[in-house]
């Protein structure tokens, strides 16, 4: 009997997914273009999946990683799915943070190299889900970047752990502070990359290499991976848990709300407002004020300070 019985590709019937295993490489592709490639809840269970698959198949040595089309590697979480549903349950977000651990970790624990065959912006979580693989080659014209503090959220599901090591302190700062575009070119020289090409050589470059790594002895090269991961998992484990407790209490304050439903309505999210309003004394956490009013009609509690009106039996409150 063997416990570890590879499954064919089609037999896991992915939806947000496309995977393939031929000629010794596994081909994962996140297959959400009409959304740039975000991954949603469902897509991080399926990626995890995927990289366990190949991580116990003998006949896969090699993954390349990448996303359908030729606009998004990935562009992280969906935040439209962020601003329907976890802004209204934030306790949720803790369970769809042990979602993306997963997943990320799947990558980081696969076993074999992964070159990530980036073919669009890799932004967000997207470039985390880069940083996650081993080995990058990038369209040379296109770009990475994180949006965590533009969007109401912060970049550490691998960027604030991994920059510094990639790019060193100052210009991860940079990047996670000012959330510019990084094009291909200063990928390339800062280090988040191996190698930029034409976007009609990106298949050719990636078989290229991964030709170069199956002509290595499969556990020395899994053995190498586990040492080289040191230091990133080191950091990694060492404040995931902190961040998904964080991000789990975060989602319920105003700064993603605003954030992530400015983004779904494509306007300027009101950065200077939040900021006016903590500065005058105001409550930048709270839409409608702290929770601190009790109606005197029917003896509601902790209604919001800005309230007016009860809204439960719909009083004039005393504020």
């Amino acid at each position: 009997m063997n416990y570890f019985e590879p499954k064919t590709a089609a037999e896991y019937g992915f939806k947000d997914i496309l995977y393939e295993k031929k000629d010794w490489i596994a081909r994962i592709t996140i297959n959400r273009p009409q959304n740039y490639n975000a991954y949603s809840t469902p897509c991080l269970q399926e990626l995890a999946t995927a990289f366990t698959d190949a991580k116990w198949d003998d006949k896969v040595g090699v993954v390349i990683f990448t996303g359908a089309g030729d606009k998004a590697f990935c562009t992280g979480g969906d935040v439209k799915e962020y601003a329907a549903y976890y802004t209204q349950k934030p306790r949720d977000y803790f369970k769809y943070m042990g979602y993306f651990g997963g997943y990320i970790e799947s990558i980081l624990r696969c076993g074999k190299p992964v070159i990530a065959r980036v073919n669009g912006m890799a932004v967000g979580g997207g470039n985390e889900s880069h940083m996650a693989c081993d080995l990058s080659i990038m369209a040379e014209d296109t770009y990475i970047g994180q949006i965590g503090t533009n969007v109401g959220s912060v970049a550490c599901g691998g960027a604030t752990q991994w920059l510094p090591i990639f790019v060193g302190d100052r210009r991860a700062r940079e990047i996670l502070f000012l959330n510019e575009k990084i094009p291909a070119a200063k990928a390339l020289e800062w280090g988040l990359v191996n190698q930029i090409v034409p976007r009609n050589k990106l298949d050719e470059a990636c078989l290229e290499m991964a030709g170069k790594l199956l002509k290595k002895f499969p556990e020395c090269m899994r053995y190498t991976k586990t040492q080289v991961n040191y230091w990133k998992e080191q950091v990694w484990f060492a404040t995931v848990g902190h961040a998904t407790d964080w991000l789990a209490l975060h989602f319920a304050s105003w700064e993603p709300n605003e954030g992530m439903q400015a983004f779904v309505e494509k306007r300027p999210a009101d950065y200077m407002g939040l900021r006016k309003l903590a500065a005058e004394g105001g409550s930048s956490e709270f839409k409608y004020g702290p929770y601190k009013l009790t109606c005197a009609a029917c003896g509601a509690t902790q209604l919001p300070g800005l309230f007016k009106f009860c809204g439960m039996c719909g009083a004039r409150l005393e504020g």
